[in-house]
Parts: C-alpha cells; structure tokens; sequence
C-alpha cells in the first residue's frame, strides 16, 4: 500500500484550525456515515416538487414543438426551409451537430482519463458527467437523420446485408458519422452501466414499488462480494483504457468531414488533434455548468460538489483554452504562410467580412476570457462565476465551429460564388429543440439514476485519511490494492 503525504494549509493556523478547514474544504476528508451518505443521494431523488414537474412538463412541450414540430415541417416541406443554399450547403444543423458530439468528450475524459491518472478529485461527479456523454451523444446523433432530408430512407446508412447486395457509400461523411457515433454510444453506455451496478443495488435496498422492481432487474444480483468487487473493478479498468482511444477517434472521424474534402480553409491535418482539443474544452465547460445546476437544485448536493471540484476543473480549462488557442494560431500561420491567395482570402473574410464579428466572440470567449479570469483561485472557486465564464466559453465554441462550416463555405475560390449565410427559423428551432431535449432526458435522469457514485466516493473517504506528523496532522492519501 503506497502513501502520498501532502501538507496542506497555512503554517500559522493551529493543528485543530487547519485540520478543520481541510474537512471543510476537501470531501475526501469530511467522511459522514455510510447510510447517512446513501440516504442524502436516495432522498435526492426521490424529493420531487411540483416546480419541478412543471419544467419538465414545459420542456417537454418545447421538444415538441421546437424539435418535432419543426423537423415534421422540413420533412413535409422538404429542404427548401432551411436557409442552405448555393455555395453554403452546410449550415446551423451541421455546426450544432459538431457541437454536441464534443459536448460528449467532457464524459469519457473526465471519468476514464482522471480515473487512469488516479485524480481524486474526479470521485463525486464522474457520473454526471458520463451522462452528459450519453445524452449529447443522443441529441447529436439526430442531426445527421435530419439532414438526411429523406429520413425514410435512413438505413442507406447502415452497412447491413441485403439481397440486392448493395452497400452504403463508405466515402460518404453521413456513414462515417453513423458508424462513429454508434460504436462511441454503445461503449460509453456500457461504461456508465459498469460503476452505476453498486449504486443500484444501494437503491433496490432503500426503495419500494415500482423502483424497488425497476432497481433490482438493473442492479444484476449484486450483493457486493469481494469477488464482484475485484471483478468490477478489473472491468472498469479495462473499458477506461479501451474507451480513450474511442472517444480520440469519433471526433477525429467528425474533423475528417471537413479535412478530406478539398474545400479551401478545410484541408488541413491539424483539424484531428484540432477538433479533439476544442470538444475537450467545450465538454469540461459544460460539465462545470451543470455541476453548478445540480449543486443549486438538488437536495444534498452541495455536500457532494464544493468549490474544490469547480477549482480543479477551472485549472482543467485553463490549460485546454491554452491548448486550443495553439492549434488555432498555428492552423492560421501554416495557411498564412502557405502561399495560397484563397486561404489568404478566407482567414482575412474571417476577421473582417460581414460576419467578423463571429470570429471576434469566438476568440474572446475561447481565449481572452478564460485567460483574464481563470489563473484566480477566488474566481475558480466561486461556482457562479464558474457557470458564466464556461457557458461564454461554449457560446464561443460554437461560433468556431460556425466559422469553420458555413463562413469558410461563403468564399471559396470562385467570387462569382461567393455567398451569405442567413440561418432559416426551422434551422434555428431544431438546435434548440436538441438542447430542450438534453435538459429534459437530464432532469429524468436525476430522479431514476443515483447521480453521485456514492461508493467511489466512499472508497475515497477510506483512502484519504489525517495522519499525524510531529505535532501536525496532514492529509494523506493510501493507494488501495
């Protein structure tokens, strides 16, 4: 068993003053009763106000009519609703679809990637950020059923054997996407079913009726044995190496869409390492805005979420805008310096066309705002401010992918077709719809899936302990085997 001894706190603060202040500060060091830590996430999701029905009743309302009703028109009416025209044929649906499969990065990045650099921090909101994964996954996943136009005809998709022996195109961007977002939902399901095993049988033990029935079907028998516990966590070790190179190669996939095709200010190799640092960014912003939602709105959890998990992953975005800012000027110089007019052409339609000014929000909430803000430690441990500066970082994150597709797609190498982009209701009304959507399957979700895993954090109670050095006691953490 290894020990990593940390001495925290300030020198002039007595032994008794500074012991308490880490128990106030660090969840890992203020361990309550197991049963009182069960019942706190149980309560939690059984505590449902009338408040709280009428947002969901009013979300549900608007998926209808947003998504539904708007997609129902398209189908009816046909593209022509939509504002994508000659030479722009991507538009609003193509950037939000991009947009919400980086969302979905933050989960398999801050559950498998922390949980394989051993981050203690990560214990108490790994699941909801894995489900964030799951449901930007499913709300993205519509986009390229939407802008198949002809949905009916949707299984041309899908590589499946038929008597007439005919085959999708496998050059087509709408396959790849389809096989990409398939493979990375079935494995990022399965991984947030793996560690969510114990935390139903805790709650098939401490509910009756229809939960009771519900909880005991998922939770698979489990009566936590020491032989399922060294199963279970040899499986998810497992899956969180194998799902790492998933979540690398489905937006990989997603920026070859735009890297291999020949369009100008589009064919470039950095777009892969590029489009991963930019759905990183944007998926552990929007991970910070929800933890705050949570923390305001759920029963229990300000126990669970404190500002040290805001503070950790506001270092976490400082150090991704840094990155992402990087490949963002070292796209431009390549392509200053390339010696092509065109490209030359486009990077200076960015910064001073008729749109310039979305290339202007996108640097300052991906760039100038993070950095202003985030090397203060008052700032990233204050959660309010924390959820304004990451939702100005996501507005910023899609107004990049808005500058990549359809301002790049308006002046390309011809001027006679050159064009505008003016985004149509219909296309406005379907992202948000999406977005709707995402609240909605959260706020279910907060009520039938224990949202904190309350053995992971338990597990890390036991391994975080005061141990006493000289007259001190200093926290240390013991590495369990």
């Amino acid at each position: 068993m290894a020990v990593d001894v940390k001495i925290l706190g300030n020198p002039s603060q007595t032994a008794e003053e500074r012991q308490e202040e880490e128990r106030r500060e660090h969840l890992m060091l203020d361990p309550k009763p197991r049963e009182e830590m069960n019942h706190m996430v149980i309560d939690a999701m059984t505590h449902t106000s009338k408040r709280y029905w009428i947002v969901v009743g009013t979300l549900a309302l608007l998926v209808a009519v947003c998504l539904l009703g708007a997609w129902a028109n398209m189908i009816v009416t046909g593209v022509g609703v939509l504002g994508i025209r000659r030479p722009i044929f991507w538009g609003v649906l193509i950037v939000t679809f991009v947009f919400w499969i980086g969302i979905s990065h933050a989960g398999t990045f801050v559950s498998a990637i922390l949980r394989v650099f051993k981050a203690e921090y990560r214990r108490p909101f790994t699941r909801a950020a894995e489900l964030m994964t799951t449901f930007g996954l499913a709300a993205g996943a519509l986009y390229p059923l939407i802008h198949l136009g002809r949905v009916w005809v949707f299984y041309w998709m899908v590589p499946y054997p038929n008597a007439r022996q005919l085959w999708p195109n496998f050059r087509s961007p709408l396959v790849w996407d389809f096989l990409a977002i398939t493979t990375y939902l079935l494995s990022s399901t399965i991984y947030i079913y793996l560690p969510l095993v114990p935390d139903l049988a805790m709650a098939r033990d401490r509910t009756t009726g229809w939960r009771h029935t519900i909880y005991k079907v998922l939770a698979l028998n489990w009566r936590g044995t020491e032989m399922e516990w060294n199963r279970l966590r040899k499986a998810i070790t497992i899956f969180a190496f194998a799902i790492i190179p998933v979540m690398f190669s489905v937006h990989t996939i997603v920026s070859w869409d735009f890297a291999v095709a020949m369009t100008g200010g589009w064919h470039s190799t950095i777009f892969g390492p590029y489009f991963i640092v930019g759905a990183i960014l944007s998926g552990i912003s929007a991970v910070v805005t929800i933890l705050f939602v949570l923390q305001k709105t759920l029963k229990n959890m300000d126990y669970f979420i404190r500002p040290e998990h805001f503070d950790a992953l506001g270092k976490l975005i400082l150090v991704f805008s840094m990155t992402w800012a990087y490949f963002f000027f070292n796209e431009y110089l390549l392509n200053w310096y390339g010696g092509d007019k065109v490209i030359k052409d486009i990077l200076t339609a960015h910064a001073t066309g008729p749109s310039a000014w979305v290339w202007y929000l996108m640097l300052i909430c991906n760039v100038a705002i993070p950095w202003l803000t985030l090397w203060n430690r008052r700032i990233r441990r204050t959660p309010w401010v924390m959820a304004i500066i990451t939702i100005l970082i996501n507005v910023g994150m899609y107004a990049e992918r808005y500058t990549i597709i359809p301002l790049t797609l308006g002046h390309q190498r011809m001027p006679f077709d050159w064009g505008i982009y003016n985004p149509r209701l219909t296309e406005l009304l379907i992202p948000l719809g999406t977005l709707f959507l995402f609240i909605l399957l959260y706020m279910l979700a907060s009520r039938f899936i224990p949202l904190v895993p309350v053995w992971e954090v338990q597990e890390g109670q036991v391994a975080h302990t005061l141990r006493k050095m000289g007259k001190s006691k200093v926290p240390s953490v013991s590495e369990l085997e």
